[in-house]
């Protein structure tokens, strides 16, 4: 997460700032005569992958100026059992307790997304298709939401707007059609080398992409009998894609059954379980 850092540390910061609002009421009247340095400990509680150990440290980097102790007992990105010991922190009472559920937060947060990932990608265990997840993030978290698909084993599409090209249904309407979309596209990104996707919903459109020359075919919330049909069309003249109501409990299915080169998942960051730990002092 380095080349993300800046980002990282204001996110920590913003997000310890909507916390703390300037103070801790219940912490300050019992810590205020009293401020010893404690250990505590975080035990998870479920299985899963574990995600967010660097984020976890900067919220109580930030709160101490670096003044505390950690260790880590298990790795970033590796399986992690219920009540297994994941870190230990020494630091003053008061920054354990104001950073608590901020580093708390974040942890369960990005180890949720961590784990549906790395379950979507065992799915496919075998197959040539790849998980892809999507833009479908919470505001001002996709850096971080990207970072644990990643973390998981499965792959990002494309950052932001700017990062890739992607014709969906709207554009195509505002262009007046597919062809007429690519060739503007085409036109427009002249020089570039992009590859330029274009979304279809029918076995007719993916076959009028195929002839527009798109580079890449997403076949959106298509039936499986359909895929197949566009799968056979396009052959290895496009990258093929398939999106849109895609789950775990259908994910190997489709893939099976269709050879799609990939599956986007936007369920991989907006519908994700975040994974239990707790913080106990020792």
């Amino acid at each position: 997460m380095k080349i993300f850092d800046e980002q990282v540390i204001s996110l920590v910061s913003n997000a310890l700032a909507e916390d703390i609002k300037g103070s801790d009421i219940t912490t300050d009247a019992i810590a205020s005569k009293c401020n010893p340095q404690i250990e505590c400990e975080i035990i998870t509680k479920e299985d899963g992958v574990l995600c967010g150990l660097n984020i976890f440290s900067l919220v109580f980097a930030l709160l101490s100026k670096n003044n505390f102790e950690i260790n880590y007992f298990a790795e970033e990105g590796k399986k992690i059992t219920k009540f297994q010991k994941i870190i230990s922190i020494k630091a003053k009472s008061d920054v354990i307790l104001y950073g608590e559920r901020t580093a708390l937060n974040f942890l369960q947060f990005l180890s949720g997304i961590a784990t549906m990932s790395n379950l979507a990608v065992n799915e496919l265990s075998g197959l040539k298709t790849k998980v892809l997840d999507s833009r479908k993030t919470l505001p001002g978290l996709r850096v971080i939401q990207k970072y644990a698909v990643n973390i998981g084993g499965a792959d990002n599409h494309r950052f932001n707007l700017s990062s890739g090209i992607l014709i969906k249904d709207n554009h195509i309407k505002l262009a007046g059609g597919i062809k007429q979309a690519l060739e503007m596209m085409r036109s427009y990104n002249a020089g570039f080398n992009q590859k330029i996707e274009i979304e279809v919903s029918s076995v007719e459109e993916a076959a009028e992409a195929l002839e527009g020359q798109a580079d890449i075919i997403m076949l959106d919330n298509m039936s499986i009998a359909e895929m197949q049909r566009a799968v056979k069309i396009i052959g290895k003249n496009a990258i093929t894609e398939a999106s849109g109501n895609i789950t775990i409990k259908n994910l190997r299915k489709i893939a099976e059954e269709t050879k799609v080169d990939y599956i986007s998942m936007g369920s991989l960051t907006n519908t994700v379980k975040p994974l239990d730990f707790s913080l106990n002092f020792i």
